[in-house]
């Protein structure tokens, strides 16, 4: 149950029938200190000033005309015209039950789904994955798995890098090695020294990288040999890929590959289509849109460059197409973008472009999700200590081995086999969870010691609630199964988790709205911590038996809303650290 979307029914119907608009918005959240109430509506004082009524008093009719009789306790107006809900105990309790009873914790999957087409992670196949893509790929995940779990179609693209001038570099290479009977899967097993090798040669050899440019044109030209050479590189290049989203525990998956390539064919249908609507201008030999809403305070405009001088395409041109295919091919009713900040203004040319030349409805989305930069401890992009731009594997891999120094300490007796395990999970979980609790568009510093601390809005003390949650019902002895009846809501610690509780679903419909699962990863830590106060203040075990029932319900409900939650992040649980 979203308590928040059902109090914004009631409340605005209330509103509507005190003279309000029917558009008016109840503008309710969840309230900043208990004295406030559970929830709170802001919307009076702007309808009242568009109405020229006195806030109180349009407050006043509201509450007049709102009937909360089955779910509050009490409703009061508070200041210039809030109106303060109480909610009451025996109604969570109900809540409760039946979150309880629902393997989705009550959560309804959504009643139009939507087609939402996601971009994201992209990484360029001309090297290894790096630090650099950790926020694109995580973030992207957790928002997929999301809007999936509340029923939306989702389809996921992963715009990977594949074409362009610096493979003619690589292929040249390619040819060199093949010619000298060298082994090419071997010399591609690590991708860095690959790229750095073949760049030296394009930079040192002029007879090279005239080659490199006429495996340029024969690519593009689709020449049967360099395809079949292209085709080798990449296979090997996206291999290496799967094995680090294996490792990252995301969705990314071959069939998700929507690479640059793809849209080879269609890049000439693009300028046609621009040209016959007199979009394009020509510039110094290149074919581009000049669009007045980007103009600087002089009037001056920078180009979206759709065709080169020599008839060659770029990014733009390719994302143009991108466009054109997800609104009619794949149908989106909304297309999210997970590409980081800098990006930004190409992006809103990206879409003005589209929607000015039709290649999308008017009711389709498009939006651009930008994040921050993984930064190091001297405010730069996070680098190796070498100096170098930090491998994703290599950096999971080290997140794994640190965890198993921190679990190991701490379990001197378990095996090695489930410590392992236990340090696979945690060692990944702290990586991602440092990522996605950061709000999307900051950019954080990326710290060993803060992401694997059992202390803090980190992975390790969730995993940790979790797992002494799970310990708890384990003790108890009980059938969890037979764990039914009513749940009591009387103690204020009580409350409060239960409350927490029955406010999962609006933290997951933010990640769905906003693309921003650091609001889900403050629910979860939120909804830890209350649960340990709870625990501390509220005998579950030694309780009497109606009153143990009760509150081992509550614990199962917090376990399940806390796996569930990880789920979403793409997280693991554990039931033992």
């Amino acid at each position: 149950m979203n308590i928040q979307t059902l109090l914004n029914q009631r409340i605005q119907a209330a509103m509507v029938a005190a003279g309000a608009p029917e558009t008016a918005p109840a503008l309710t959240r969840q309230s900043a200190k208990v004295q406030f109430g559970d929830y709170q509506a802001n919307g009076i004082m702007g309808v009242a000033k568009s109405l020229k009524m006195n806030p109180r008093e349009l407050a006043q009719k509201v509450v007049d005309g709102l009937d909360l009789s089955d779910i509050a306790e009490k409703v009061e107006i508070a200041g210039p015209g809030f109106i303060n809900i109480f909610l009451k105990n025996a109604w969570l309790g109900k809540e409760l039950v039946a979150l309880r009873q629902s393997e989705r914790l009550d959560v309804p999957s959504v009643a139009a789904p939507e087609t939402v087409v996601v971009d994201y992670s992209s990484p360029n196949l001309a090297k290894e994955m790096h630090v650099g893509h950790l926020r694109s790929t995580v973030i992207g995940d957790a928002v997929v798995r999301t809007l999936e779990f509340l029923g939306h179609r989702v389809v996921r693209q992963n715009h990977v890098g594949d074409w362009g001038t610096q493979f003619g570099m690589l292929l040249a290479y390619m040819e060199r090695l093949r010619s000298e009977k060298a082994e090419i899967s071997m010399a591609l097993s690590d991708l860095e020294t690959f790229y750095r090798t073949a760049k030296t040669c394009f930079d040192d050899d002029a007879g090279f990288a005239d080659r490199a440019r006429e495996l340029v044109v024969a690519l593009q030209s689709g020449d049967k040999d360099c395809l079949a050479l292209w085709d080798e590189f990449i296979d090997i290049s996206l291999t290496h890929c799967e094995e680090t989203y294996k490792m990252l525990g995301v969705s990314l998956e071959r069939q998700h590959v929507m690479p640059e390539s793809a849209y080879n064919d269609d890049l000439q249908n693009v300028v046609n289509e621009l040209t016959e609507q007199n979009l394009l201008k020509e510039d110094q030999g290149a074919q581009c849109v000049f669009l007045e809403e980007f103009a600087n305070k002089e009037g001056e405009i920078t180009p979206i460059i759709v065709q080169k001088t020599g008839g060659g395409f770029l990014y733009s041109t390719t994302d143009l197409a991108a466009v054109r295919f997800r609104q009619h091919t794949l149908e989106a009713n909304r297309v999210l973008y997970f590409v980081d900040a800098r990006q930004s203004l190409h992006f809103q040319q990206i879409f003005t472009l589209s929607r000015k030349a039709g290649f999308v409805k008017p009711e389709t989305q498009l939006e651009h999700m930008p994040f921050g930069t993984v930064m190091g401890s001297d405010g730069k992009p996070f680098k190796t200590r070498s100096g170098g731009v930090a491998k994703l594997s290599s950096l999971l891999e080290e997140a794994q081995e640190r965890a198993y120094q921190l679990v190991s300490s701490k379990n001197p007796d378990m095996s090695e086999e489930e410590l392992r395990n236990i340090s696979r999970v945690v060692g990944i979980a702290s990586v991602k969870y440092a990522d996605l609790s950061k709000n999307r568009t900051s950019d954080y510093v990326f710290n060993w010691d803060t992401m694997l601390s059992f202390e803090g809005n980190t992975a390790p003390y969730l995993l940790y609630a979790y797992s002494r949650v799970a310990s708890i019902v384990k003790r108890s002895e009980m059938d969890v199964a037979s764990l039914t009846g009513e749940i009591k809501v009387e103690a204020s610690q009580e409350r409060a988790l239960a409350m927490k509780l029955c406010q999962f679903e609006e933290a997951i419909q933010q990640v769905a709205n906003d693309g921003m699962p650091h609001f889900l990863c403050a629910y979860l830590y939120e909804l830890a911590g209350t649960f340990m106060t709870f625990y501390e203040a509220c005998p579950i075990l030694n309780a009497e038996e109606d009153v143990k029932n009760s509150r081992l319900q509550l614990a199962l409900n917090t376990a399940s809303t806390l796996q569930l939650g990880l789920s979403l992040l793409g997280i693991e649980t554990l039931e033992r650290m």
